[in-house]
């Protein structure tokens, strides 16, 4: 019996492990953190992501005007329901923060209905602090008009840190 159980506590380990496994851990610069009611994680409790790692996942190009911008502005990046997926996410709603400390809170839906995107690109070139970088939560304002509104240009986060799942 104790064998038994010795055994079956070392395949919940592996387990664990392993699915920990599936977010491997950011070989360059930090530029996003997840937090909060996620199962996939790679730095105790959080899952961190380099840009390259963003990058990899499910993502969009859209090119569309914003209250931010002038004219037409090309963004691209993972859509902000590939992060999601990648971490396990679980909740109905989202902190998005960003690094001055500005943060909106978004329904999770918004990530299901829309295809929101993480942009790390505006027109081509990999956004700075300086320009809404490094991360800049874009809606479809193109294809959606009815967001466009301060409704969802509140939830239009930039210099994003950490997105953390709640509730």
């Amino acid at each position: 019996m104790r064998t038994l159980l010795s055994f079956l506590a070392g395949a919940l380990l592996l387990c664990e492990a392993a699915q920990a496994a599936n977010l491997p851990a950011p070989s360059g610069d930090v530029i996003l953190v997840v937090t909060g009611n996620i199962e996939n994680t790679n730095k105790g409790d959080s899952a961190e992501f380099d840009m390259e790692m963003l990058e990899s996942l499910d993502g969009l190009s859209k090119t569309l005007e914003t209250p931010w911008t002038d004219g037409t502005t090309a963004f691209s990046g993972p859509k902000l329901r590939a992060v999601l997926e990648k971490v396990g996410a679980r909740g109905s709603k989202l902190i998005v923060k960003a690094l001055n400390d500005y943060s909106a809170e978004v329904p999770m839906e918004d990530a299901e209905t829309y295809d929101t995107m993480l942009a790390t690109k505006m027109n081509g070139e990999h956004m700075s602090v300086r320009n809404k970088g490094p991360v800049f939560l874009i809606y479809p304002f193109d294809t959606n008009p009815e967001l466009f509104n301060e409704k969802y240009f509140s939830r239009s986060v930039w210099q994003i840190r950490e997105v953390e799942v709640v509730e």
